[in-house]
């Protein structure tokens, strides 16, 4: 891996308890590190500008996550990366598996993967149990309603834990800022006809409460919200719409 140049991007709001540990894990694996601070209000300011051997860029206000994922995208492809490693920075995530992610990729090879999607549920005998149960119904229902439009073969279509070869950052056109990027994300990558493998990573649920803002945080709300994304997405490919009851699965 040492022979290509990786950048590991942290999207951060208000993760002052988190941030620090988790940048020291991906420090001491030797990979250049990117803060993406998305107009954090608590101290994560204070806690970045003690860290040594990062790079941060902050958004002045909050825009959201699928913004902070373009942020280090764009800064991704104008620093000529080879790979990019987008992983959560509320704990949740295993920095040690970074390298294992990048070899994945096989840059270098005659045919690199695109794209190397963690998956939480990629084992069969995955215990899904601590997963929220809003969360993991509608992550089973969202990920059935792709493979099944879009002839995806995906086991886990939120994870954020992901590499991607930057070469290829160019097909995308993110404008999505929220958590529903991903439902924006997958139609552009068939589209762009992307390499694409999972790669399996820990479930793990430290905060069951986390806000997805406002009235997202109401489940069918949330799972309406997606909808109109991914709609949105296929009509600007002059595909037809989708509605939950399209695939009896994932419910």
């Amino acid at each position: 891996m040492a022979e290509h140049r990786t950048l590991v991007a942290l999207p951060v709001f208000n993760e002052e308890a988190t941030v620090e540990d988790v940048v020291r894990q991906v420090l001491e694996i030797g990979i250049d590190v990117l803060v993406v601070d998305d107009g954090s209000t608590d101290g994560t300011r204070h806690v970045l500008a003690g860290t040594e051997d990062i790079s941060v860029v902050r958004h002045a206000k909050n825009r959201g996550y699928g913004a902070a994922l373009a942020t280090a995208f764009h800064y991704a492809r104008s620093a000529a990366y080879e790979a990019v490693v987008t992983i959560d920075c509320d704990g949740q995530h295993t920095p040690g598996l970074i390298p294992d992610m990048v070899a994945a990729l096989r840059l270098g090879s005659i045919r690199p993967f695109d794209h190397v999607s963690g998956s939480r549920y990629y084992r069969d005998d995955v215990d899904a149990s601590s997963a929220p149960a809003d969360r993991r119904a509608i992550n089973k229902k969202v990920t059935c309603l792709l493979n099944e439009h879009l002839g995806l073969d995906l086991t886990d279509a939120f994870c954020g834990f992901k590499a991607y070869r930057v070469a290829a950052l160019k097909d995308l056109n993110i404008t999505e800022t929220g958590y529903a990027m991903p439902l924006q994300f997958w139609p552009q990558v068939v589209d762009a006809d992307w390499r694409v493998t999972e790669f399996p990573v820990p479930l793990i649920y430290l905060d069951e409460n986390r806000s997805f803002g406002g009235s997202l945080d109401d489940a069918a709300i949330r799972m309406a919200h997606y909808l109109d994304v991914l709609n949105a997405e296929l009509a600007s490919r002059g595909l037809p719409s989708l509605a939950p009851e399209d695939v009896p699965c994932g419910g």
